[in-house]
């Protein structure tokens, strides 16, 4: 008797757990976005302009650029501190980076030099680390 009773609970919550599954066409997200009548008509009542507008005009003189000039060489090697790094190119960091490495062997960045540029980078961004060496700003210098 109680595996009927066990039976009979458990086809009873599947049939309710399938109902509540069903489709219900009142909240059917595309019929949201059909057009009815009446918005039709409001959008073909407003008033096309006739005229054009102004083009728009560029300034007449370009504001004077304020990006700093990156540097293309590294003043101080492997002893370049965060303050440097930070404005140099793309390339000189590539080889500031070389020469750390370089500079400090069994480090734990040796064999990923890409992985300390990225480390130097978001490093040298804290202004704490302004004047400390990069080797010692990403943890290669012993």
């Amino acid at each position: 008797m109680k595996q009927i009773a066990i039976v009979a609970l458990a086809a009873g919550a599947l049939v309710l757990g399938l109902t509540g599954c069903g489709s219900d066409k009142s909240t059917d997200a595309s019929e949201l976005r059909k057009e009815t009548s009446t918005s039709a008509a409001v959008k073909s009542a407003a008033p096309i302009a006739s005229t054009p507008a102004a083009p728009v005009e560029p300034p007449t003189a370009a504001p004077a650029s304020t990006a700093a000039v990156k540097q293309t060489t590294a003043p101080n090697g492997a002893k370049t501190t965060c303050g440097e790094f930070r404005n140099l190119d793309g390339d000189t960091e590539k080889q500031v980076i070389q020469q750390v490495l370089a500079a400090n062997p069994g480090s734990k960045f040796d064999g990923s030099p890409n992985v300390a540029l990225g480390t130097a980078k978001l490093a040298c961004l804290a202004s704490a680390y302004t004047d400390t060496p990069v080797a010692n700003a990403i943890g290669a210098a012993k």
